[in-house]
């Protein structure tokens, strides 16, 4: 900010760059997506299309959540509430239900490449540790970090990922 209270343009392409770099959504979405496929995986049989829709469901729940808590919160700090506002929150929330599409495509495509039902749930189960990887990794490039701390995200959200599988070996054995 300057001397005069507005912000410089400097200022302000930081802010900017900044609100593209949250992919925080995204990281939360891949995450809640592989939390989906391991508690219906540890359930036994399921039809594919009950995971498919679960997950989308879900994404689509916890998107709305997000909202509604962004928007109550909003309102609480007493800050100008129009409709603007909701469908930037919308926007800005939307990635935990777009991390929920690739794991679901990949449940929908399994029986293409010849998947049973464990198969499927291990490869869903990969497309959204990946999903998740890539997100942190966006969220890291869009913000400007270094390669070494684009790595570093990359790096911790792969072992929180390896974390869920592990909660997945768990419940199976």
């Amino acid at each position: 900010m300057s001397g005069t209270g507005h912000a410089t343009p400097r200022a302000v392409r930081n802010a900017e760059r900044r609100a593209r770099a949250d992919c925080t959504g995204g990281v939360y979405g891949s995450m809640l997506a592989a939390s989906v496929i391991i508690g219906a995986g540890a359930l036994g049989s399921f039809p594919r299309l009950e995971l498919v829709l679960l997950l989308l469901l879900t994404g689509v729940a916890f998107w709305i959540a997000h909202v509604h808590a962004q928007v109550f919160g909003a309102r609480l700090t007493q800050r100008r509430l129009d409709l603007q506002a909701v469908l930037g929150v919308c926007r800005d929330e939307w990635p935990i239900v777009e991390a929920a599409v690739p794991p679901a495509a990949a449940v929908a495509v399994s029986p293409l490449l010849g998947l049973g039902i464990e198969a499927t749930v291990w490869f869903a189960l990969a497309v959204a540790v990946a999903g998740q990887v890539g997100w942190s990794t966006t969220a890291a490039r869009r913000g400007g970090a270094s390669h070494g701390l684009m790595a570093v995200t990359a790096g911790v959200n792969l072992v929180l990922g390896l974390l869920i599988i592990a909660f997945k070996l768990f419940l199976t054995h």
